[in-house]
């Protein structure tokens, strides 16, 4: 929403190049907006009047704001139909938890616990006596911790999850009887010591570790303890709430630092910051109204448009309002991505503001503002028409993605920009007819009180600043242009197309694409989990701490065997054993840390010489081993004499970022998926988060190319020019490619808020590049030089002015502590900045080096004239008696040629006999 290049050259705009007519659908649409812009001119009370009180009865949905926030993180940024949560569901079904042999390696979902990360503060080996101490009293605090629950006190002891009726302990603290100074006696072997004839796995209680030649620990930087609630809900939450608040004073230690975390940190963090965008919307709202301000100030006392631009910011507000308002009423979930749009809204509103000030400056300021309206709609209406339908139709592609965070976000801000876009055209439209009625009566822009359109003779120059206005061109009866417009004509349009200028534009943006696709290949995928808190948040410490000492263990991860399966056959059985090496033999897997209830049921069968290859033995003695080993019956579900399903456990290693965690996935499901003796899936509670990976990238292509697609057929239908629509193709690709490697750079990764606004971003790069490409094309001039200067004195400001509202919509979220609303900030600054810089640098310099030179332009001009088509001319002079201004046809030299001021209706007369007039068939004006 960009310009208002639909007013130049009616009469060639669907024909140059080599077009064919192809205005069936701009036209009409441009008539009834024209009648619709009448009417609003004539009643633009009720139009003002009827829309406050719509906004008003829809702005009551928000009553219900705090009803329709839903901020589950597994819900929202996960994959709806994620194959981690099938395999969750089946492990559920197959292994339920047992809560009375609780066993957090066993888990299918993240469970209720609070975890605690010491480090010394010098760094020091967190293994010795003094810091052991410390750490021992910070455990017994947490014990200490009581709540009050339907008037009844709780402690760790009633709420804890429980092994053999006793409370599962943190089993660093249990192996030296919870003495300090025993740690001195103690050799602790790393990652597995042996702790009354039971291995013990140390890789997630201490970190940083150096050990010796023995696997002895010398040192350890970090120690983890861990406390396992009960799944009761209620009285688990009330219980860690507490822990936070008891936890939050420990963080002050003198001897150790303590980061602290609950299994309730994320989503309440994310709860906590939804509606942090408020604040940072009135700081927005302010620079909109300071910049429109600014925008629209002119000197004269009467054409000043202060008001109109303060409006302008209101409609877009407004269109928030009513928008959100609806979803409220109608039940649309609220969630953190939502809280962007406001801000996305605000930019694209007052962009569409100027677009309806630019029209109406070019109306004759003597034309009743009835017609005045008629005519700005009928050019400004169908601009915002163009740029409101592409853009919304990115957003109802972007409902189509498996993540409802991006769901409801495209859902709330295409709501949005048809309000927007309404809003626009009626309640701003009306205020616009009411402040055109203030100028026709020449009234100052403050008092509304009628003053002197010249300056009279005996009063001051400081009485002409504040008391006199309603200047206006003379020649063309439209009010004067602004200054900053003959900056592309006189300056920056004959600089840009200089020959070393090309040369210095064409190798700048060699290095620009070549930085882009550099960046392409750097990119990171899936939302970060930390990135859902706050910067001040306490969870932000807790996760740096963890991925610095306790990276080296990842997720235990099941392998199930999801259907029966023959495990008293032998061979079968070693076939099975043969898929389970081909995952330890996987890079990031540790053979030493497989367990398996198969291998020990085979040593147990061994040590009591049993013969398993039997069915009957095999399953007659399976009940009795899975009664001395109470884990592994977890693992089997035996029932009805048969086993339905068991499971495996992998050990992960040094799965430390993204693309180990991406790796780590798809190795896991190739390899299960290689097993043909017998069905395979792997799963653990992190891989529905890892879900992501697997759909991001398909998924961002995906919308991306329909979109892209959506765009090019409605720029072919309202935009009819081929060469123009190459140049939308180009500058597509161009802007998404330089957007998606300077996001890498600047540290934003591929996730699910990432995505939807890279389909944004080509709406915005559509109304940069498709409006720019067809002034050009349709442009009269006799070179390709003078086609992009005057490409560039139409529509240079009016580019600048978008981007710049848009940049301003979003600037705040920059200084927001919320690592999404800064993603969103990055992200749409991207794509405003490079969107300008090819619609007024890059664009530019190509069409001068790809298009044909000046005299096939000529050459199809003459064309043109032959076959009684009027070429656009130069106005040289007017003629005051009959109100016509005289132009000279450039060639056709014998001819001369009179044009009308108020329509686009041309007649050729004969220089040597004018009393024989000739009339040109107009195609707009039959």
């Amino acid at each position: 929403p960009l310009d208002d290049f639909f007013l130049s050259k009616k009469t060639s705009s669907s024909h140059r190049m080599g077009c064919q007519r192809t205005d069936c659908i701009e036209k009409p649409l441009s008539n009834l907006f024209e009648k619709f812009g009448r009417i609003v001119g004539t009643y633009p009370v009720w139009f003002f009047v009827i829309t406050l009180i719509v906004s008003g009865i829809l702005g009551g949905g928000f009553y219900f704001l705090k009803d329709r926030e839903d901020n589950d993180i597994e819900r929202q940024f996960t994959p709806r139909s994620g194959p981690s949560k099938i395999a969750r569901a089946f492990v559920k079904e197959n292994f339920p938890n047992d809560d009375a042999q609780f066993s957090s390696q066993r888990l299918y979902e993240e469970g209720n616990y609070a975890s605690i990360i010491m480090v010394s503060n010098d760094k020091s080996n967190i293994l010795s006596t003094e810091h052991l101490k410390n750490i021992i009293k910070v455990n017994d605090k947490v014990k200490d911790i009581s709540v009050d629950v339907d008037q009844r006190e709780l402690r760790f002891s009633h709420l804890c999850a429980k092994t053999n009726g006793h409370c599962v302990s943190n089993e660093i603290l249990e192996m030296i009887d919870f003495n300090a100074s025993r740690i001195e006696q103690t050799n602790i072997t790393f990652p597995l010591y042996t702790h009354k004839s039971r291995q013990i796995f140390l890789g997630s209680a201490i970190g940083g570790v150096q050990v010796n030649v023995k696997s002895e620990v010398k040192s350890a930087k970090a120690v983890k303890l861990f406390y396992f609630l009960e799944s009761h809900t209620t009285r688990a939450e009330a219980w860690l709430k507490e822990f936070q608040r008891i936890l939050s004073d420990e963080r002050d230690n003198e001897k150790i630092k303590v980061f602290y975390y609950t299994s309730q940190s994320k989503q309440e963090e994310i709860e906590k910051h939804t509606t942090d965008g408020i604040p940072l919307f009135s700081a927005t709202y302010a620079l909109a109204i300071a910049f429109s301000v600014i925008s629209c100030l002119r000197l004269d006392n009467v054409r000043n448009k202060v008001w109109v631009a303060a409006i302008g910011v209101l409609s877009a507000g407004l269109a928030v309002l009513s928008s959100f308002g609806l979803m409220f009423y109608i039940g649309i979930p609220f969630v953190i991505t939502v809280a962007n749009c406001p801000f996305l809204i605000l930019g694209i509103g007052v962009d569409d503001m100027f677009i309806m000030v630019s029209n109406w400056q070019q109306t004759n300021v003597k034309d009743p503002v009835e017609k005045r309206m008629a005519h700005t709609y009928k050019e400004a209406a169908m601009s915002i028409t163009i740029t409101t339908l592409t853009d919304v139709l990115g957003f109802y592609i972007g409902l189509t993605s498996d993540f409802l965070s991006v769901q409801y976000f495209c859902l709330y801000t295409s709501t949005a920009i048809i309000f927007c876009y309404i809003y626009n055209v009626t309640f701003f439209g009306a205020f616009l007819a009411l402040n055109g009625r203030r100028e026709r009566s020449n009234r100052h822009w403050l008092t509304c009180i009628k003053i002197p359109s010249e300056n009279p003779k005996e009063c001051s120059n400081g009485y002409s600043m504040c008391c006199v206005g309603g200047n206006y061109d003379k020649a063309t009866g439209t009010e004067k242009e602004q200054p900053i417009n003959h900056f592309f004509k006189k300056y920056y349009g004959p600089f840009l197309t200089k020959p070393w200028t090309k040369v210095i534009v064409i190798f700048i943006y060699a290095a620009y694409l070549a930085a882009s696709i550099y960046g392409c290949f750097q990119i990171q995928q899936g939302i970060d989990l930390r990135d859902l808190a706050a910067d001040d948040s306490y969870v932000i410490p807790y996760y740096n701490n963890d991925r610095q000492y306790f990276s080296t263990y990842g997720p235990n991860v099941m392998v199930i065997v999801s259907e029966k399966f023959p495990y008293w056959d032998k061979n079968k059985r070693s076939e099975l054993h043969s898929c389970m090496d081909d995952f330890k033999k996987l890079r990031f897997i540790t053979d030493d840390l497989y367990t398996s209830w198969l291998d020990y049921y085979e040593g147990y069968a061994q040590s009591t010489h049993l013969n398993i290859d039997d069915e009957i033995v095999f399953s007659a003695n399976l009940f009795l081993f899975l009664n001395l080993y109470p884990d592994f019956k977890q693992d089997v579900n035996f029932t009805s004499n048969a086993i339905h399903a068991s499971r495996f456990f992998i050990q992960t290693v040094h799965i430390v970022n993204a693309s180990m965690e991406i790796e780590m996935v798809n190795s896991l499901k190739e390899t299960a998926e290689g097993c043909s003796v017998v069905p395979l899936m792997v799963y653990h509670p992190a891989f529905i988060y890892y879900d992501q990976y697997a759909v991001i990238v398909s998924g961002t292509l995906q919308n991306i190319g329909v979109t892209t697609a959506v765009m090019l057929i409605i720029a072919l239908l309202l935009i009819p020019n081929p060469l123009c629509s190459l140049w939308v193709t180009f500058s597509i690709v161009s802007v998404i490619v330089g957007v998606t490697g300077f996001m890498a750079l600047w540290d934003v990764n591929l996730d699910s808020i990432s995505m939807i606004i890279l389909v944004v971003c080509i709406g915005f790069t559509v109304d940069f590049s498709a409006h720019i490409s067809y002034a050009f094309v349709s442009c009269k001039k006799s070179s390709v030089n003078e086609r992009v200067v005057d490409a560039l004195f139409t529509l240079g400001y009016p580019i600048v002015q978008g981007a710049s509202s848009t940049i301003l919509g979003v600037v705040v979220l920059a200084a927001s502590k919320n690592h999404i609303f800064r993603t969103f900030f990055k992200i749409m600054c991207l794509v405003m900045l490079f969107g300008l810089i090819h619609g007024i640098t890059f664009l530019p310099v190509f069409l001068t080096l790809f298009t044909s030179n000046s005299e096939k332009q000529k050459g199809d001009l003459k064309k043109d004239f032959k076959s009684g088509v009027m070429p656009q001319m130069k106005l040289d002079k007017k003629c005051v008696a009959c109100d016509k201004v005289f132009v000279t046809d450039h060639f056709c030299n014998d001819k001369h040629t009179i044009c009308t001021q108020k329509t686009h209706i041309c007649v050729i007369q004969n220089k040597n006999n004018l009393s024989h007039a000739i009339w040109a068939t107009d195609p707009d004006c039959p």
